[in-house]
């Protein structure tokens, strides 16, 4: 399993991906799943994949290779769209080559893509690609692609991030959903990949893998857990009369039995919170 998030921001984009891969508990190991097609001063392109690692390394060397039917390639699309036809394209050559095969070994063909960049002469662009090819692009009502074991990063990317959120504010909710993945799925692992790219710069120029020993990833572990915690401990506990003006509300409850005698007498109108808490602060 892994986790990869990428976002498109009027700023730039940041992608982030996890490298763990594993064929079983005892077969756990690492793999690089952030890769980057690059001609610094006109073109910058990132594929990060999830799924099968197999199908995921013949679709990133495919691409880096394939020719498409208009006569270009990854190196010479004349725009971010083509680009990211060009990677459904080689998505269904790989289907087509190995689908059958691995059927035949109970293996169900399982690839997905986030593949963003900019070139030159247009703005920068995000897209989702499909194990069957298809693809969809991010727009301003969904500014960030997650691909593989992506529920526990989501809230904290709904509730912070929107399009004219800063490149740094990005990277650190990124890292803070990498963080909530980490901890509820042993399958994700470190190190972790992120790139930052600003508008138009064309390049790479903010790289980093962040491994066990990464100060400011320990800093946001700590700090997060620490602050979460806070806030928790900050809400008032339930009210269950919040709605007084709501009859009591009562469990269904299934019937005794006619040979089951009643252990002890029903119990009378239930109590609000506040009736049953309340009196014994007083």
């Amino acid at each position: 399993m892994t986790y990869c998030v990428g976002m498109r921001l009027d700023a730039g984009l940041v992608f982030l991906s996890d490298s763990r891969t594993n064929a079983g508990v005892d077969q756990v190991s690492t793999a690089r799943k952030l890769n980057v097609f690059e001609n610094p001063g006109e073109r910058m392109m990132v594929l990060m994949t999830a799924g099968n690692l197999s199908i995921s390394q013949s679709v990133r060397q495919l691409l880096s290779e394939h020719i498409g039917a208009a006569g270009f390639g990854i190196w010479n699309a004349p725009n971010m769209y083509e680009a990211a036809r060009l990677v459904g394209e080689v998505v269904r050559l790989v289907h087509e080559r190995d689908a059958k095969s691995l059927a035949e070994f109970g293996i169900d063909f399982n690839v997905s893509l986030i593949f963003g960049g900019q070139i030159k002469g247009e703005r920068c662009r995000l897209f989702q690609v499909y194990s069957a090819g298809n693809f969809i692009e991010s727009h301003n009502e969904n500014t960030y692609f997650q691909i593989g074991e992506a529920k526990y990063g989501k809230p904290i990317i709904d509730r912070v991030v929107t399009p004219a959120t800063a490149l740094d504010e990005a990277a650190k909710c990124a890292l803070i959903s990498m963080d909530s993945t980490l901890r509820s799925n042993v399958s994700v692992g470190l190190p972790l990949d992120l790139l930052v790219y600003e508008n138009n710069t064309l390049a790479v120029t903010r790289f980093t893998t962040i491994d066990e020993k990464n100060q400011y990833f320990q800093m946001i572990r700590t700090t997060w857990g620490q602050q979460l915690k806070t806030i928790f401990e900050g809400i008032a506990a339930p009210v269950w009369d919040a709605a007084p003006e709501v009859a009591v509300s009562k469990p269904v409850r299934m019937p005794l039995p006619d040979n089951v005698a009643p252990a002890v007498q029903p119990p009378g109108p239930l109590q609000s919170f506040a009736q049953q808490f309340g009196s014994k602060q007083q």
